[in-house]
């Protein structure tokens, strides 16, 4: 497969990867329509971590497949033989005060801050529209994302797009 018809590969970073990484990766696999191949990690998931059940609800709820979803270490990614990424994405909250992972190499990058639905406090269903509020707002900005024309999708078109969606949706009360 040619580097033209090859999907573009993205990586979203977050610290534990239970939930805003996962949502994202799923939901890019599911919008991606074959153009993207997503995948989610940590900078440190505790040991034995798992997604976030409620994550994994939201998911479901909307009709987005979870099958293979795992957390796993940001590590995996800079391992021989790993995916090559054309763009990484972290989505952990900087106003929560997170230390976001960083990544080496070449490829695009852009931060789309989430406040982490974990941390919400409440009821279950309180918890579960965290989730559900948080899956929307990825949702939003991951579909302008896919819908962008092949030929804003070069690294340095891909970087310029993916951060003016972070700072547009920002702008746009997202």
């Amino acid at each position: 497969m040619s580097d033209a018809q090859r999907p573009l590969n993205v990586l979203f970073l977050c610290t534990h990867n239970s939930a805003r990484s996962i949502l994202a990766e799923a939901l890019l696999n599911h919008l991606g329509r074959g153009r993207f191949q997503a995948f989610s990690a940590g900078s440190s998931p505790r040991e034995n971590q798992r997604p976030n059940p409620l994550a994994l609800e939201a998911l479901a709820h909307a009709g987005v497949s979870t099958d293979g979803l795992r957390s796993k270490s940001w590590d995996e990614f800079a391992a021989p033989g790993a995916p090559h990424m054309d763009l990484v994405i972290t989505v952990c909250d900087n106003a929560a005060g997170e230390v976001c992972p960083y990544w080496p190499g070449q490829p695009a990058t852009a931060h789309w801050g989430y406040a982490d639905p974990s941390e919400v406090q409440g009821s279950d269903d309180e918890r579960r529209e965290a989730f559900r509020r948080t899956l929307h707002l990825i949702g939003r900005r991951l579909e302008l994302l896919v819908s962008l024309p092949a030929s804003a999708l070069d690294r340095l078109g891909l970087q310029d797009q993916a951060r003016r969606l972070a700072k547009e949706a920002t702008e746009g009360g997202a």
